[in-house]
């Protein structure tokens, strides 16, 4: 199997969900000529023409009106907003027609677009450009959202995205585009949207992450069990809506103990809504109370100053800790 990054991987699924259906079309700012500001879409104006991927003015909310009307009309957009700051433009689209499409019409139509963005920070970016708001997308009924953190989920989940029948917000952290490489079937691969994946089994502890925050959860686990006997669960959740609390309550029911970690602010953040309902669920078998690492409730900051903002190995490390201690 070949090595990809990410941004490989994502320009990859494009490539094959292109060639596979003539309705799926890719639009956004630069994203036809340039090959998009990331180039997850280089080459998909050579191979499909500028019809198929094209390049609109810079217009967030046009770009996701247009791909509504797109949708409804027979096609199955892929729209690229170029930063995920920027998509808060799109919100009335998104929540005032295209979440609603299904339900307002009685299931006559559906609405079948995606929409990427790069979110998150690590990267010294500018304003704008590193905020980590799921939440926004995941509050609102209609809309899949949908987080990939290795090259090999984010190329099956954009395949699934893309094949969905409903709007699907598509994130891509950023941070992990280029940070790593790994291999990726030649053969077509898709994953189950709304289904978290138990990455590794374990009896002592069950740590939740997603995006770019699970390789550094991942490196802080590793790091503890060479040092300790203990056995650590570690769940990618993958999809923020529809979230899979069934494999995170499954897990907390057998091991007693949870820590989740985020890259966005803390206040009413995905990891208030897992603590909720693994408190709905499985109260009973917890041990401890359950920690959250996560960003503060500030404004993200850019440059050197982003560090202070998000979750660091020393803070992951010292929440397993505290909670394995309890």
């Amino acid at each position: 199997m070949p090595k990809m990054n990410m941004i490989q991987a994502i320009n990859l699924a494009l490539h094959e969900e292109m060639e596979k259906d003539e309705t799926v079309l890719v639009m956004g700012q630069d994203v036809g000529v340039n090959g998009g500001v990331f180039r997850a879409t280089e080459g998909l104006s050579v191979k499909f023409g500028k019809e198929r991927a094209i390049d609109t003015p810079l217009a967030e909310s046009g770009i996701i009106g247009s791909a509504i009307g797109m949708a409804i009309a027979g096609l199955k957009p892929v729209a690229e907003i170029q930063f995920s700051g920027f998509s808060y433009l799109t919100l009335g689209q998104l929540e005032g027609n295209a979440a609603r499409m299904r339900t307002r019409s009685r299931g006559q139509f559906t609405c079948p677009l995606v929409m990427r963005m790069p979110y998150g920070g690590g990267v010294r970016a500018l304003e704008h450009h590193s905020e980590s708001k799921e939440t926004y997308w995941a509050h609102t009924a209609g809309l899949k959202v949908v987080i990939p953190s290795s090259p090999r989920n984010a190329r099956a989940l954009l395949t699934a995205a893309i094949r969905d029948p409903d709007p699907v917000i598509f994130m891509e952290p950023k941070h992990s585009y280029r940070a790593f490489k790994e291999e990726v079937p030649e053969k077509k691969e898709t994953m189950e949207i709304g289904k978290a994946e138990i990455v590794r089994e374990g009896s002592d502890l069950t740590l939740v992450s997603w995006g770019a925050m699970f390789h550094l959860t991942k490196k802080v686990v590793d790091q503890i069990q060479s040092e300790r006997k203990v056995s650590i669960e570690l769940i990618d959740l993958l999809t923020i809506s529809p979230m899979d609390s069934a494999t995170i309550n499954a897990s907390v029911r057998k091991t007693g103990r949870c820590v989740i970690v985020q890259e966005a602010q803390k206040t009413l953040g995905p990891a208030s809504e897992i603590i909720a309902r693994i408190n709905d669920e499985v109260l009973m078998y917890l041990e401890a109370p359950v920690k959250r690492v996560s960003g503060y409730d500030v404004v993200m900051p850019y440059f050197g100053r982003e560090k202070m903002y998000l979750p660091t190995m020393e803070r992951i490390r010292r929440a397993i800790e505290e909670t394995l201690e309890f």
